[in-house]
């Protein structure tokens, strides 16, 4: 192992955007680099990370290489040293970031790497790291453009560049134009690096928003979530009308199709497979897997045919911003820890729905958490979940003109399987907050017909 590789194994697992927490590694490897144009050294490198257990990962880092000891501007992206020479991430050296930039403005092409641009970007726009990300790391240019780097690598187009491209191209005004994007040559095919849209300034994320309202909710000593000043209810339902404008239109300009009772009883299969590795990672999930069977396998005795098509994938609260115009949704990879095969694939929109129940729940039950000598006002956040999933559900059956509810074991199987993995993750990733989607997990459990 080189030194470089030494390095980057100690340093990843502290990356925010790094998905082999819990797990150890057994091994990490650069299997390929390329400086980029410019006085400073900085390398566009990709990094093969083997897990314990023998999964592979691919991820995307841009290593700047310095004489002299970093500034106080680069000492957030510290790598190491190798050899006397200072590593970091070159995402913090602004440099790097405006040379990404340039490239994309005038199409360049590397060695493997191609970048393409509307040729009426500004190259002159001061750059800044956003702080909040988990799985990617996005640059803001002034206040115009987002590049959204992504950090775990899988081959092919991301679905969130394909998607947004979709969606964008058919004139959705429920998404950020794209305007560029990054390529590279991974495994001897076109696979996606980075993607480049319109940064949607005064916009406000969903998940502010909501939570806000929650705390006006708590704040108040004697009133009903729907007579606070901060009530979310009707935003909620007008963003479950863009969810269904959206999904309308990935149905006509994306693949779609029925699925019949034999690939209901594969989803089910899936199903039962994603909780039996869940039971394995955390065993309080035990005592409810009775009721989580039972549920999947209404699933598979499905009998009657299910539209399915291209969907979000990893759909919250996180994942919205409400500007002047409307609701505009994000983020259309899906969840990063699947592979490119799974998030791609052809599902029922209803997962998508699943996914913002499941957020509603989470914006109310989080404070809870944070606050447990409060418990009293547990039953205020109920009310507050309840009626703005209701007003969600609302706006998606006006616009959608059918009512998600009223396929009732498909919605619950899938609330139940983004809680089943909500509890993985709070598990591995915030412990302190597991009692959220296991409380989720026995409240549906207890719903399930007997």
């Amino acid at each position: 192992m080189s030194d470089i590789d030494d390095v980057l194994t100690a340093w990843l697992p502290h990356q925010r955007w790094f998905g082999g927490k819990g797990s150890g590694l057994a091994s990490v490897r650069v299997v390929h680099e390329e400086r980029l144009p410019g006085d400073i050294d900085v390398r566009h490198t990709l990094v093969e990370v083997r897990g314990e257990h023998g999964a592979t990962d691919l991820y995307q880092l841009l290593l700047g290489y310095s004489e002299g000891e970093l500034d106080a501007r680069l000492q957030p992206g510290a790598v190491g040293v190798v050899k006397d020479t200072h590593v970091y991430d070159a995402v913090y050296d602004l440099e790097t970031p405006r040379t990404l930039l340039r490239l994309m403005r005038e199409g360049r092409s590397l060695s493997r790497l191609r970048f393409t641009g509307q040729d009426d970007l500004d190259p002159d726009l001061s750059p800044r790291v956003m702080g909040a990300e988990q799985s990617n790391t996005s640059v803001v240019y002034g206040e115009e453009y987002i590049l959204k780097l992504f950090r775990r690598v899988q081959v092919g187009t991301n679905p969130d560049l394909e998607i947004t491209r979709s969606l964008a191209d058919a004139g959705s005004p429920h998404v950020a134009p794209t305007l560029g994007w990054i390529e590279g040559d991974v495994e001897g095919q076109p696979t996606t690096l980075a993607m480049m849209q319109c940064f949607l300034r005064n916009a406000s994320e969903g998940w502010a928003m909501a939570t806000a309202s929650v705390r006006d909710l708590f704040a108040e000593g004697d009133l009903h979530a729907d007579e606070v000043g901060g009530d979310f209810a009707g935003e909620a339902e007008r963003l479950g009308a863009a969810t269904a404008e959206v999904h309308a239109l990935m149905a006509r300009t994306l693949p779609s199709r029925t699925a019949g009772p034999e690939e209901s009883q594969a989803t089910s299969a899936q199903l039962h497979e994603r909780l039996e590795a869940a039971l394995a990672v955390v065993p309080d999930l035990a005592p409810f897997a009775d009721a989580l069977r039972a549920t999947y396998d209404q699933v598979g005795a499905l009998t009657d045919d299910v539209p399915v098509q291209r969907v979000h994938g990893d759909y919250h609260l996180g994942q919205v911003l409400r500007t002047q115009d409307g609701w505009v949704l994000l983020d259309f990879e899906g969840e990063p820890a699947r592979s490119l095969e799974e998030r791609t694939a052809l599902m029922s929109p209803l997962r998508d729905v699943a996914g913002m129940l499941r957020s509603f729940d989470y914006a109310a039950r989080h404070l809870l958490a944070e606050r447990p000598g409060e418990q009293h006002l547990a039953y205020r956040a109920n009310e507050w979940a309840e009626r703005n999933r209701t007003a969600f559900c609302d706006g998606y059956a006006k616009a959608a003109g059918t009512d998600p509810r009223d396929n009732s074991v498909l919605l619950r199987a899938f609330e139940l399987d983004k809680a089943v993995y909500e509890v993985v993750y709070e598990a591995r990733n915030r412990p302190n907050w597991l009692a959220i989607p296991l409380g989720s997990v026995e409240r549906l459990a207890g719903e399930v017909p007997a």
